[in-house]
């Protein structure tokens, strides 16, 4: 048997009736039919172009019901689907297709000046495809579409691979996650066993559907649901798709949960077609948490995962907000929820052994969840999986009602409006600065990201900077996200003997002693 592809989720919806409305992107719906039938041409297309089963395909896109589309495409040609994120800078786009061994660059003509800065280093990358404009260099859609073969039959892919997502490393370098149909297929199962689904669900994705958000499109499609898409954020525009689509399900990093509590328009919009309001991707401020069980409604629903392991390792339904007597659970807000159904969840010593219920050490995983491993990184797949479990790097404990707490980040990894940020790749760019003797990078808690990048800079001597000007310097070399929102100048920075940066340190006296 083969195994679950990404495009049998939507012919499972398919199944369920074919004129059911499938993706609805500004005001304009298409059936599952529909989507089934473009999805086939890309497929289509794609064999024309000579991919075959196995090769990698990246799409370079904001949020479109077209790129999506190529998504379930390239599953149907039996290739691999390798997300780009739109917010990464040419630098790291150009090194990730590299990794990746793409030979097909599907991209919006927004991107157009980004994939020109790089494809001349990408030789590999023989196939551009302009999804909605004309470029010199590039396909059009049009043409790409109209030079596939009409009479295409879907193949089975090579191995169960289905998707390859960039992450950052904590040493700055990205790697490839391989993440397989069987993982998805564990994370599709877990969401449906853990989070209610009533009647055909109606999901809005504001979020980018290179994220969590379209992940979580999967389990949406295999109920003949329907996928809202948002071509860009807009909070205002969130809510009123909301009581307008009668949206059901939805997912958003706490940081912009936070600017949906500080809308004016909550208050007056409809919510209470909500079942099922997923946050996750960074902490969340448990005061925060209150306030939206209460103004949203008590449909909050929380998921930790990460790449390597997809979404849900760990999960807290709607219900467990909230105490048997309907009161709210203060004391599991803090939380991320209980292990999964299909996942096991230990804490591990630095020693390897695991520890018992209570006591903090690292957060180690086994599942059917967990990723292939690193593409073409033995090294590091093996460090991930030592004493045969899967390490997250995160810190934590287990209670005694086996909910799970997560005490501190990787250290060198800041969590911030959803994404990760690798503090080395952050501190090597301010390192490029002609005034910068030595730097720091630290996350600090932070009410509307999560945790804010924040820099210490020692200079070297004599010289002296503008705080905005080293922001400025950052953003230009990778990019807004990363860049620190927090410069702090020290004369000295603290270090051990041996001369290492002690950043606990420096933590603490930025958060006690400013």
């Amino acid at each position: 048997m083969r195994p679950v592809r990404l495009v049998d989720y939507l012919d499972k919806g398919a199944s369920l009736g074919p004129d059911a409305p499938c993706l609805t992107t500004d005001g304009v719906t298409r059936t599952y039919a529909e989507v089934q039938e473009l999805a086939g041409r890309v497929a289509g297309a794609l064999h024309a172009r000579g991919v075959a089963p196995g090769d990698k395909v990246a799409i370079l896109s904001a949020n479109d019901p077209v790129a999506f589309t190529c998504v379930f495409g390239i599953s149907r040609a039996g290739a691999v689907w390798c997300p780009v994120n739109p917010r990464n800078e040419a630098a790291e786009n150009r090194e990730l297709l590299e990794l990746f061994d793409c030979t097909v660059l599907v991209f919006q003509e927004h991107f157009a000046p980004l994939v020109d800065a790089i494809r001349a280093e990408l030789p590999r990358l023989t196939t551009l495809v302009c999804l909605d404009g004309h470029v010199e260099w590039a396909t059009s859609w049009a043409d790409f579409l109209d030079a596939g073969t009409a009479s295409y039959s879907p193949v089975d892919p090579v191995d169960d691979v289905a998707m390859i997502v960039g992450t950052g490393g904590t040493t700055g370098r990205p790697k490839g996650v391989q993440l397989t149909g069987t993982n998805l297929e564990t994370m599709t199962a877990i969401t449906l066993m853990s989070y209610p689904f009533e009647g055909r669900p109606v999901y809005l994705a504001l979020a980018p559907l290179t994220h969590a958000a379209g992940v979580l499109c999967f389990p949406v499609l295999a109920l003949g649901g329907e996928v809202v898409v948002m071509r860009s954020p807009d909070v205002g525009a969130f809510l009123g798709l909301i009581e307008e689509r009668r949206v059901t399900h939805a997912f958003l990093p706490p940081t912009v949960i936070y600017m949906v509590l500080a809308q004016e328009r909550l208050a007056r919009t409809d919510t209470s077609s909500l079942q099922c309001f997923w946050y996750g991707a960074a902490p969340m401020s448990a005061a925060r948490l209150e306030e939206a069980l209460v103004r949203i409604g008590p449909v909050m629903a929380q998921l930790f995962g990460q790449t390597e392991a997809p979404m849900m390792i760990s999960t807290m339904a709607p219900r467990d907000h909230f105490l048997p007597d309907g009161t709210v659970a203060h004391a599991r807000l803090s939380s991320a929820g209980r292990p999964a159904p299909l996942v096991t969840v230990s804490i591990m010593g630095a020693d390897g052994t695991l520890l018992p219920r209570g006591d903090t050490g690292e957060i180690v995983v086994r599942s059917s969840l967990v990723m292939a491993g690193y593409y073409r990184d033995p090294a590091a797949t093996a460090e991930a999986s030592a004493h045969g479990w899967h390490h997250t790097g995160d810190v934590g404990y287990l209670d005694e009602d086996n909910f799970l707490f997560i005490v501190d980040r990787a250290k060198d990894m800041v969590i911030t409006g959803g994404f990760n940020v690798y503090s080395t790749e952050v501190e090597q760019a301010l390192m490029a600065h002609p005034d910068v003797q030595d730097c720091a990078v630290v996350g600090l808690p932070d009410d509307r990201w999560g945790e804010r990048v924040t820099a210490v800079l020692q200079l070297r001597e004599g010289r002296d900077v503008d705080t905005d000007e080293v922001v400025a310097f950052v953003k230009a070399r990778i990019g807004s996200v990363k860049a620190p929102k927090q410069v702090e100048v020290w004369a000295d920075l603290p270090r051990s003997k041996v001369g290492k940066v002690l950043k606990t340190d420096i933590k603490e006296r930025l958060q006690h002693h400013p």
